[in-house]
């Protein structure tokens, strides 16, 4: 069967720098940062009180009040920006085929805060089991490609990835394979996650994953300074139409960049650690590349996981040595974690979309908070430390690792 090729014709984003495209695009050349005081609980008893939230986020500007009591907040994330990124492809929702038309979506958890949330009530009750009757579908992660469907009538191929902060890259590789392969002519995809709550916050700080650094919330993600102490934890969503590249031609659509190839590994190692010398990192990225039909010396950017923990920003760095060799030092590196914060089963989705927007506009956006040196990463490595580079990026590829030591990466190319 021959491989179709797949490109991307419309992007959403819901995230803690901008509420859609425009704005999170503009935080990122910006160098703008997600992070405050959490405001949707006290958080004043945790190790760490701040996160990346959503900022002026109000569901009522996109559901009616009943139907808003229907979804958690990750659902909800998934439908606007995917809303938005249907809107951006100008899709004919009338005349298309959408028995053709899927979607497969990302999330790491799903539906944490419903699941919080009635198992205190229940705690707080007298012992009967009184339940909300959406329950289960508000909590179950495969709610969200769910209910994209549902409102636009999309028959195609539809399910939920989990593979906890790979998760929406995951979503995005196999898109553009049900894609190549003929299943589909369009795939929304992408991913979302509402995990600052009461037990993300709490479940994050019992594993000392997260930064404390509750002196100084926005500076607190720094990827690769000597100085970091963990991820700030983030929410959101992102979203992508892909296309075969024959469809969107045949339709006239603008088309950002082509999704070029996508890698999968596993580290085979710890339940949490990254491998320590990146052996996971270094075998997605060279999968990534095997798939693509691309060499190591073609790539001129990679926006790293990057989630500024103590043993992560290394191994992955000792990674991209082994990749890239020489090469490497001619790339731009960053990791836009160090504005939004890790927004764990999103992140791959908002992450690729920071890939494709430097591929398109020729901008790659800063690691930003960098001030002291990490003697254990390579200081000739071009981090595009605090403040975006311009350059003419023909090749970018995006990393995310998740627990349970699952790899994806994605690979964009400039439309030749």
């Amino acid at each position: 069967m021959n491989s179709k090729r797949v490109v991307v014709t419309g992007l959403g984003a819901l995230t803690p720098i901008g509420n859609n495209i425009e704005e999170y695009w503009n935080g990122l050349v910006a160098g703008k940062s997600g992070a405050d005081f959490i405001t949707r609980f006290d958080a004043s008893k945790f190790k760490t009180q701040f996160a990346c939230e959503l900022k002026g986020f109000n569901p009522l500007d996109h559901f009616d009040r009943k139907e808003a009591r229907k979804l958690d907040p990750f659902c909800q994330y998934a439908i606007v920006a995917s809303d938005e990124a249907i809107e951006d492809s100008q899709l004919d929702l009338d005349s298309l085929d959408k028995d053709r038309v899927g979607v497969i979506w990302g999330a790491g958890i799903g539906g944490l805060e419903t699941f919080q949330n009635e198992v205190l009530n229940f705690a707080a009750g007298d012992g009967s089991p009184r339940f909300n009757p959406f329950f289960i579908p508000k909590m179950i992660s495969d709610i969200a490609p769910g209910m994209i469907s549902i409102k636009h009538g999309f028959r195609g191929p539809n399910f939920t990835t989990v593979s906890a902060c790979a998760s929406s890259a995951n979503a995005i590789i196999d898109a553009l394979n049900y894609i190549r392969l003929g299943y589909a002519d369009v795939i929304v995809t992408g991913g979302s996650e509402a995990a600052v709550t009461i037990a993300g916050m709490g479940g994050f700080n019992a594993m000392h994953a997260l930064s404390t650094r509750n002196e100084d919330p926005k500076t607190a993600s720094r990827p690769f300074d000597k100085t970091r102490d963990g991820f700030v934890l983030g929410e959101g969503a992102g979203a992508l139409v892909l296309e075969s590249y024959e469809h969107a031609v045949e339709r006239g659509a603008t088309i950002y960049a082509e999704i070029g190839g996508g890698g999968l590994s596993a580290d085979a190692h710890h339940m949490t650690a990254p491998h320590p010398e990146g052996l996971g990192a270094i075998n997605v990225m060279k999968n990534c590349l095997d798939n693509a039909g691309m060499t190591f010396d073609q790539v001129d950017a990679v926006n790293m996981h990057g989630t500024s923990t103590p043993l992560g920003d290394i191994a992955e760095s000792k990674a991209l040595k082994e990749v890239f060799g020489d090469h490497l030092y001619s790339m731009n590196i960053n990791s836009t974690k160090s504005m939004t914060g890790h927004l764990l089963g999103a992140a791959g989705a908002i992450e690729a979309i920071a890939s494709i927007l430097a591929v398109k506009n020729g901008i790659v956006p800063p690691t930003i908070n960098h001030k002291t040196p990490d003697d254990q990463i390579d200081a000739k490595i071009n981090f595009t430390f605090n403040k975006a580079q311009k350059r003419d990026v023909r090749i970018a590829m995006s990393n995310t690792f998740g627990f349970g030591g699952h790899n994806a990466c994605v690979l964009v190319k400039k439309m030749e």
